[in-house]
């Protein structure tokens, strides 16, 4: 996070991903952000849950 004029941008690997009004605010969209992608990792981890089944839709006919 980094702060620009009267805002503050956050950033991921040098890249600006969001700029907001407020230093607090900014950072808890990063708490959040970060607490999502591990999240995320628990649930992606075959330790943790095995793969799920895909689901087969049927195509709709085309007339």
């Amino acid at each position: 996070m980094i702060k620009v004029g009267n805002d503050y941008v956050v950033q991921a690997n040098d890249k600006c991903i969001l700029k907001v009004g407020s230093r607090r605010r900014a950072a808890q969209l990063i708490s959040d952000a970060t607490g999502l992608l591990n999240a995320l990792a628990v649930v992606e981890s075959p330790d943790i849950a095995p793969e799920a089944p895909s689901i087969q839709r049927e195509k709709p006919e085309v007339s």
